[in-house]
């Protein structure tokens, strides 16, 4: 009994402990709570920045950046990241009498604006692209054309001496002798058409700026003119016309705008001094290609008319035998011979 009893105790004594260890885990969870973050307490300090540019009063002549977010016939709305919204009036936005409000308006587009009144008397703030266009958009200019921009737009109106087209809400002006290839004459049938164009020249203090659609229309013309070329086959026999004389050769017009030169040694057989012995200016000549290299023609009087003469002689040739082989004699007697065999 007594070990028994001894046991017991041992027992009792261990779950004491156990029960003495938990409490204690218990206490010291509840002393020691968990650490939480910091909570981050706004004040008016961070907002400052947002309150400065709501509070802040605005007045005629202050220049706005301004995103489109609606627009009709009358006027475009902008946002101005104030209080107030902004109204544009259509007639406020561009110089360019081709301007549409329904084609050349995006909602989201970006821009500056000059406020022209801080209340229509319906709460919004009156502005206008135009007045900006005219202080800020010759910069830009300026750097277009150091960029060497291509500018895409519509001819406005015309006159004698060239084209009007707008670029940044900027009046700009197309030579005539830069309308084209060559120098255009009738710049009427301009009136209206898109182009594409390049900034020549861009004066600040004069308000000039000039335009030109030539560079565009010289490189896309050697590009076909490439293309073309590198078509063509060495041997081909062409009728030109003799554009351009020189001490070393002729420059020979083949067609679609492209020449070739030829050499004073293939103009004729004989030594001459210069081509004008023996050619002129506007004649038309038979040539053949010699040579294509770098986009550039080669080619022969003379080997094209020895081409032809060969051609001639060939042709002779076959006519005397096809001439030779259906003659038939006629002669009565040698009819008669003809059916009789001779045993």
């Amino acid at each position: 009994m007594e070990e028994i009893r001894n046991d017991i105790e041992d027992v009792v004594e261990g779950v004491a402990e156990a029960a003495k260890e938990i409490v204690a885990e218990a206490v010291e969870k509840i002393e020691e709570p968990e650490e939480k973050e910091p909570e981050i307490i706004e004040s008016m300090d961070d907002y400052a920045e947002e309150l400065e540019a709501s509070l802040r009063r605005i007045y005629p002549g202050d220049v706005m950046e301004c995103t489109v977010v609606a627009f009709d016939e009358e006027a475009v709305s902008v946002d101005l990241d104030y209080y107030a919204p902004g109204k544009i009036p259509v007639a406020e936005m561009s110089e360019d009498p081709q301007f549409s409000v329904f084609s050349d308006v995006q909602i989201g587009d970006k821009f500056k604006a000059v406020v022209t009144s801080h209340d229509d008397g319906a709460g919004n703030i009156l502005l206008s692209k135009k007045e900006a266009d005219a202080e800020f958009s010759w910069e830009k200019l300026e750097r277009m054309k150091e960029a060497g921009a291509r500018i895409k737009g519509t001819i406005a109106d015309t006159t004698k001496a060239g084209a009007i087209m707008y670029v940044e809400g900027i009046r700009g002006f197309i030579p005539a002798s830069k309308l084209a290839l060559k120098y255009v004459e009738d710049t009427s049938v301009y009136q209206g058409k898109k182009m594409e164009v390049m900034i020549s020249e861009v004066d600040t203090v004069k308000k000039k700026l000039i335009l030109s659609a030539k560079e565009i229309l010289t490189e896309k013309a050697l590009e076909e003119k490439s293309i073309s070329i590198s078509h063509m086959q060495i041997g081909t026999i062409l009728e030109g016309t003799v554009e351009k004389l020189m001490n070393y050769g002729a420059f020979v017009d083949i067609g679609n705008d492209i020449s070739g030169l030829v050499h004073i040694s293939e103009i004729c057989d004989r030594k001459i001094a210069h081509p004008k012995a023996v050619l002129r200016e506007g004649q038309q000549v038979k040539v053949m290609i010699t040579k294509i290299e770098n986009g550039k023609l080669s080619l022969s009087i003379k080997q094209a008319e020895a081409a032809d003469l060969e051609a001639e002689e060939v042709a002779m040739e076959e006519e005397a035998s096809e001439y030779k082989s259906e003659y038939v004699p006629n002669n009565p007697f040698a009819a008669l011979l003809k059916d009789i065999k001779l045993k």
